[in-house]
């Protein structure tokens, strides 16, 4: 019995290992990518100044975890600098004697450890579930999940909020034996969730409804006690919820000092009601407008080849299939069968398929088009439901079950480090992400450190003509390039470099200039070069 539970630590302990690796490399070797500097800046604004002016349309805990990091790197900041969100992230890292790679490095650390205590919650959760052997089938899954290993290594929210609301929902199935210690965590984590990232909204209900349904299943008893003590559940969890967001306010700004900013949108309708009943700060009601602002523009998007202006219902699913290792499709549909099938887990489908059903319904209607970081989710959730794989004590499960695992991590492991820009093998692997994909998927501006490498070791001295889409700056990498934009087509000569989101969405100049020139190379799959 110690002997396989040693075996047992030591095997959760390889696979976080090999994870903390993977990321730790990534975050060391990439630039900032494009959301990164804004929520940088906006972290050291509120350590330094306290003040909640810099981007509302996300609430502070993520920034502040992020500020944990940061504060050990000695950052300066002008408190009078009067540039928006977008130039105060590059004014921090490259315009005020800061060391950018120290800084993103210590602000990518504390979400890299977040990742890997989400992990562990995987790993606990698909154990209560359905076993030990689930809990490392489900660990393993998030261990070599390329999109879980590509954005915990970033300094941004997706994964934290991703990874709060995972952790309420196991505490909320937990609290089936004992309500009294876990109701209230579980609140707690969902709290720590919605002052992440607002677009957890339309999981609120549903975890305080699983909330009331597990007190209900622990109090057996008379009926009207019985409601009373669910409807208590669930009207107590709200209350911490909400304080949990309020306290992460209070924490930046004690004053909570705020200022609507000019241009949101007047809704009106079901829209103008939700925002006007949340019981949260001014400064979050107005951060959920700046969503709507965003939400009702029209942006371009780009899938399997085509560019296209909109948002069609299709896009998620498709990036879904294209950016996640077959054995984990696989093994997601096999695990929900189970759990559907297998009458001890049909209650447990409760607190995992629902809530991963309607956050990717919410972001099928959205307008934004930008990757599968918006349901990150899904690889937390799904690899937990297919954990309940493990009681399918068969030799034949068995084998599959272990043959599609070495397959994800084989996956896994061939792209590393370039996890952001990974696609399946049944679409063309990582090298051909750029050509069904674009944006976060595939390019976000994380290479520029990579093309100054490249540029100065292979081709020294050549002319470079840079179309760049991201948040690094050029120069401090030691790119000396020009802006093909800046003169006729027919004067440019040498090598011409171009994001690939940029080649994705050419504009008739731009597919003028690449008409004319020959593609010669490629940087972390995400930027091209051209020789004209």
């Amino acid at each position: 019995m110690l002997r396989r539970r040693l075996i047992y630590i030591l095997a959760v302990v390889a696979m976080l290992g090999q994870m903390a690796f993977a990321m730790v490399t990534t975050a060391m070797q990439q630039s900032p990518t494009i959301d990164e500097p804004v929520y940088v800046a906006t972290a050291e604004v509120y350590r330094q100044q306290q003040s909640l002016r810099y981007n509302p349309e996300h609430p502070p805990l993520g920034k502040l975890i992020i500020a944990a990091g940061t504060a050990f790197a000695g950052a300066e900041l002008d408190p009078a600098y009067p540039g928006n969100q977008t130039r105060l992230g590059r004014h921090l890292l490259y315009e005020t004697g800061n060391n950018p790679f120290q800084v993103m490095l210590l602000a990518r650390l504390p979400v890299i450890v977040l990742t890997l205590v989400f992990g562990l919650v995987v790993l606990f959760f698909a154990r209560d579930l359905a076993g030990a052997w689930a809990g490392l089938i489900a660990l393993a899954l998030y261990s070599f999940s390329p999109d879980l290993i590509a954005h915990g290594s970033l300094a941004t929210l997706d994964v934290p909020a991703a990874g709060m609301l995972l952790t309420a929902f196991w505490l909320a199935w937990r609290a089936r034996e004992r309500p009294k210690l876990y109701v209230p965590l579980a609140a707690v984590a969902l709290g720590a969730a919605l002052a992440t990232r607002m677009s957890v909204l339309p999981a609120v209900p549903l975890l305080i409804l699983l909330l009331a349904l597990s007190t209900w299943k622990a109090r057996p008893g008379v009926l009207k006690k019985r409601l009373a003590e669910a409807a208590g559940a669930a009207l107590g969890a709200g209350l911490i919820a909400i304080a949990v967001v309020w306290f992460t306010y209070l924490v930046v700004d004690p004053r909570l000092r705020w200022e609507t900013p000019p241009g949101l949108p007047e809704l009106t309708g079901l829209k103008a009601m939700v925002v006007d009943l949340l019981p949260f700060p001014q400064a979050y009601r107005d951060g959920m407008l700046v969503q709507f602002k965003f939400e009702n523009k029209l942006y371009n998007g780009f899938l399997l080849g085509e560019a296209y202006k909109g948002s069609p219902w299709y896009y998620m699913p498709v990036a879904i299939l294209i950016k996640t290792p077959l054995g984990m499709l696989a093994l997601w549909v096999a695990g929900v069968f189970t759990m559907l099938v297998v009458p001890k887990l049909r209650a447990a489908t409760l607190y995992l398929l629902p809530v991963s059903a309607l956050l990717l319904l919410f972001t099928m209607v959205g307008a934004r088009n930008f990757g599968t970081r918006y349901v990150i989710i899904l690889p937390m959730f799904l690899a937990v439901a297919a954990g309940a794989v493990a009681l399918i004590r068969t030799i034949p499960s068995r084998v599959a079950t272990v043959g599609l695992l070495l397959m994800v991590a084989v996956s896994s492991l061939r792209t590393f480090p370039y996890y952001l820009p990974y696609s399946n093998e049944a679409f063309g692997g990582t090298a051909n992400t750029h050509n069904n994909l674009h944006d976060a998927n595939v390019d976000w501006g994380q290479d520029l450190a990579r093309l100054g490498q490249h540029l100065r070791t292979k081709y020294p001295g050549e002319p470079v003509w840079l179309i760049y889409k991201g948040s690094g700056v050029p120069r401090y990498y030691g790119i000396d390039a020009r802006d093909p934009y800046s003169v006729p087509v027919s004067q440019i000569r040498g090598l011409l470099v171009i994001s690939d989101s940029r080649v994705a969405l050419a504009s008739p100049r731009l597919k003028q200039m690449m008409e004319g020139s020959t593609l010669i190379d490629q940087v972390g799959y995400s930027i091209s070069i051209y020789r004209r």
